[in-house]
C-alpha cells in the first residue's frame, strides 16, 4: 500500500498518525539516536487503512507490539522542515493501550523503522508524565496537553518554520 506522503519539488505534505501509550504513570515516546527531542510512535496512514489499522501496522513494525486504539485526543496541523523543503502535516493521535507481554514496560529500548527502502534506528523511552515538561517533545504542544489528557478532543497548529 501507498503512503499518503506526496513529495513534491518545493514542498512536501504528510498525513500521520501516532498513539499516545501511557501506562504505570509513564508515556512511551520514540527518539532518533543523537535527537535530543522526542516524538509520539505512529506512522504515515497508507491508502485504503483506516487510523486504527495504521496504529496497529505501525507499532507492529516498529516494536513487535500488540495494541488497542482508544479515542481520538488531539487533531494537529504541523508545519516543518523535511530535509530541505517545508512539510505540512495533518496528524491524528490517539490513545493506545499495549496488549502484549513482550514489549518493555520501563526503561528504554531500541527498535528499527523503515521508510520507502531506507530502514533507520530509533529508541524507545518510558518516560514518568510529571518529567514530560522537562524534556523537548515534538510538537512543542504536547507537554502541555499531555496534562489534560482526560479532557476533550484538542487541536492545535504547530510552526517551526
Amino acid at each position: 500500500m501507498q503512503d499518503i506522503l506526496f513529495r513534491e519539488a518545493d514542498a512536501v505534505f504528510s498525513y500521520r498518525v501516532a498513539g499516545i501509550c501511557i501506562q504505570d504513570g509513564k508515556v512511551l515516546l520514540q527518539s532518533a539516536p543523537g535527537d535530543p527531542g522526542f516524538a509520539f510512535p505512529g506512522g504515515h496512514v497508507a491508502f485504503g487503512e483506516t487510523h486504527e489499522e495504521t496504529l496497529r501496522r505501525e507499532y507492529q513494525e516498529e516494536i513487535g507490539a500488540q495494541i488497542a486504539v482508544g479515542e481520538l485526543k488531539w487533531v494537529a496541523e504541523l508545519f516543518f522542515p523535511w530535509g530541505e523543503k517545508p512539510c505540512q502535516q495533518i496528524c491524528l493521535y490517539y490513545l493506545v493501550e499495549l496488549r502484549d507481554t513482550v514489549t518493555p514496560r520501563a526503561g528504554s529500548f531500541r527498535a528499527k523503522e523503515q521508510m520507502d527502502t531506507q530502514v533507520s534506528e530509533l529508541e524507545f523511552h518510558w518516560i514518568p508524565l510529571e518529567q514530560t515538561a522537562e524534556i523537548s517533545i515534538y510538537p512543542n504542544q504536547a507537554a502541555g496537553l499531555l496534562a489534560d489528557i482526560g479532557g476533550a478532543v484538542r487541536h492545535f497548529i504547530y510552526r517551526e518554520l
